[in-house]
């Protein structure tokens, strides 16, 4: 069964899509925790990120750039922004297919507590 984001990916689900090229895809959050809330997702079907192989290497050094890029976009690279990505259950992972999160526009304040 196809996961939400393949959907996005795919064109199938409305979404704001800020970046999509060969590899990797970026739309906003639906339920943003920040001003700048832009989720950066691969377009191949990875579960989590302990899913990854040594043929992804590609898309997960794309992930990073990717993020870096929409972040000069968004006007948030030079205050600073976040980047988080959760792995299961334990990690906060709800949707299985690899995402991160960018997040910014605001102090983010500290990662743990």
């Amino acid at each position: 069964m196809p996961s939400l984001f393949a959907k996005i990916i795919r064109g199938e689900l409305p979404s704001d899509i800020v970046y999509q090229d060969d590899l990797v895809t970026a739309f906003r959050d639906i339920n943003p925790q920040a001003p700048t809330h832009v989720l950066i997702v691969p377009n191949k079907f990875i579960r989590t990120v302990n899913d990854l192989t040594a043929e992804d290497e590609q898309i997960a050094g794309r992930l990073l750039l990717v993020a870096k890029k929409v972040a000069e976009q968004e006007g948030i690279a030079e205050d600073g922004y976040r980047i988080i990505i959760n792995c299961n259950r334990h990690g906060g992972q709800e949707v299985y297919h690899l995402h991160m999160h960018l997040v910014g526009g605001r102090a983010m304040g500290r990662m743990l507590r």
